[in-house]
C-alpha cells in the first residue's frame, strides 16, 4: 500500500447498476463492447482497463467499465460508450495478487490501513485488472485498487 499521485486518464466507458453477483459477465460484455467501438474508430488503448465504482452497493453497484484512452480520442463516444475522465491526485494504491474472488480479503486491509492512518477517502473508488483473466492463472491475476484521497489528506 502506497500513497501516490496518479495522472488524470481520459475514458471511453459504460456506466452501468449491477448486483455485484452479475459483474463478471456484465463486464465481459461491455469490455467487448467497447473494444469493438474503439477497433472501429481507430483509438487506441493506452492502460489497462479499469471499473470505477461510485458506491458498494453489493446489490445495485453504481460502475463505470471502460478503457483508458488518448485526449486526442477522449471527445469520441456515441449513445452508448461514453467519454470521461479518471481525475487525477493523491490515491492510496493497492495491488492485489489472486483471484478476483479474493479481493474482499484485500479491501479489508485497505480500509484498516485508511482507518489507522486517518485518511479521508473520496465516496468512489477504482481498480485497474493488469492482467487478461483468460490468459492468466487465477493466483496470478493482478488488480490494482486506488482510492482517491480528499485534498490535504496526507
Amino acid at each position: 500500500m502506497e500513497v501516490r499521485t496518479v495522472s488524470e486518464q481520459n475514458t471511453l466507458y459504460v456506466r452501468t447498476t449491477t448486483p455485484v453477483a452479475e459483474l463478471p459477465q456484465i463486464m465481459g460484455t461491455i469490455y467487448g463492447e467497447i473494444a469493438e467501438f474503439m477497433q472501429k474508430e481507430g483509438v487506441p488503448f493506452t492502460g489497462p482497463p479499469f471499473a470505477l465504482y461510485h458506491n458498494m452497493d453489493m446489490q445495485a453497484l453504481d460502475v463505470e467499465i471502460g478503457f483508458p484512452v488518448p485526449a486526442d480520442s477522449a471527445s469520441r463516444g456515441n449513445e452508448r460508450v461514453q467519454a470521461g475522465k479518471i481525475p487525477g491526485g493523491k490515491v492510496l494504491a493497492v495491488l492485489h495478487t489472486g483471484p478476483y474472488s479474493a479481493m474482499e480479503e484485500t479491501y479489508t486491509k485497505a480500509m484498516a490501513h485508511i482507518e489507522k492512518e486517518g485518511l479521508k477517502v473520496m465516496p468512489w473508488m477504482y481498480e485497474a485488472y493488469l492482467n487478461d483473466p483468460g490468459e492468466t492463472p487465477p493466483e496470478q491475476l493482478q488488480t490494482e485498487i486506488f482510492f482517491p484521497l480528499e485534498v490535504g489528506s496526507t
